[in-house]
């Protein structure tokens, strides 16, 4: 199972997930990009409904997200980091470490490595209880220091690798749901501001300048060719009905909640095909 990143728009994916979950459809494989992975781990928990809830409660709390964070200089981020990936977790909305480690599949991250400005896939185990990995994936250019992991810095893993599902395939699945954030006929453009981001990485990091600016074209690729693998069954694809009008860091609980639902409802329309399609009984 292969889930996109998008930020907020993710919830639709939580959708998805919770409906799964509710209907006991576990994969044995899983891979995220950025929210997509900092979400998805609690599918493999069980914990359907947990995503919905963290967002819904502390969407509007700055010790979540706000501008404010960016100036402290242990956080520098628009996210707080330690509240979001370790005191939400850890004490305000538990994260079911024991029920995760009990999920008998793998699960994966993709990161990009800042030096090569290539993807690397780091398998998530539940035993970092701070989540290190998870930060490094959803670590965007400019709302994200670079993370840290044994002496290499890393960032948001979609640079590189938006929507992993031939690495699914190399890892062995033969089937594969993905859930992807932009409905269909989406097509990405590299805008202005992204022009702007990728010349300040310019001497700094200059692969990851690179991936920027080619980041629309090769997400674009990608889409198709994950196209014509649904058209040869190997895939099966649920996306939202819409996500224009929906903003990365969307404010309005009405819509994160109609996000959700679109998910959670397409899902529950699709299980007689999911299950046809994992072939289960």
């Amino acid at each position: 199972m292969v889930f996109e990143g998008g930020a907020f728009r993710t919830i639709f994916s939580c959708g998805v997930m919770d409906a799964l979950v509710e209907n006991n459809i576990m994969p044995d494989y899983m891979i995220g990009v950025s929210a997509g992975a900092a979400y998805g781990v609690s599918m493999a928990s069980r914990q359907p409904g947990r995503n919905l809830n963290v967002l819904m409660k502390y969407r509007n709390d700055k010790r979540y997200l706000g501008i404010e964070n960016m100036f402290d200089k242990n956080n520098r981020s628009v996210y707080g980091l330690e509240f979001s990936y370790e005191t939400i977790p850890n004490e305000l909305n538990l994260f079911d470490y024991d029920s995760f480690m009990a999920y008998k599949g793998d699960f994966y991250c993709v990161v990009t490595n800042i030096l090569t400005g290539q993807p690397e896939y780091m398998k998530y185990t539940g035993k970092d209880h701070t989540n290190t990995v998870l930060k490094a994936t959803c670590a965007l250019p400019m709302l994200f220091p670079p993370i840290v992991i044994d002496d290499i810095p890393y960032m948001d893993g979609g640079l590189t690798d938006s929507i992993p599902f031939k690495r699914a395939f190399n890892d062995g699945c033969d089937k594969v749901l993905v859930i992807l954030t932009r409905e269909a006929g989406y097509s990405k453009h590299t805008s202005g501001s992204t022009k702007a981001i990728a010349k300040s990485y310019e001497k700094t990091y200059p692969k990851i300048s690179d991936a920027l600016l080619s980041r629309a074209e090769r997400y674009n690729a990608c889409l198709h060719e994950l196209e014509e693998y649904e058209k040869n069954g190997d895939v099966m694809i649920i996306r939202p009905t819409v996500s224009k009008g929906f903003s990365r860091l969307e404010k309005d609980k009405n819509k994160i909640l109609s996000m959700y639902n679109d998910g959670y409802n397409q899902c529950y329309e699709k299980l007689g095909d999911i299950r046809s399609f994992f072939h289960i009984k």
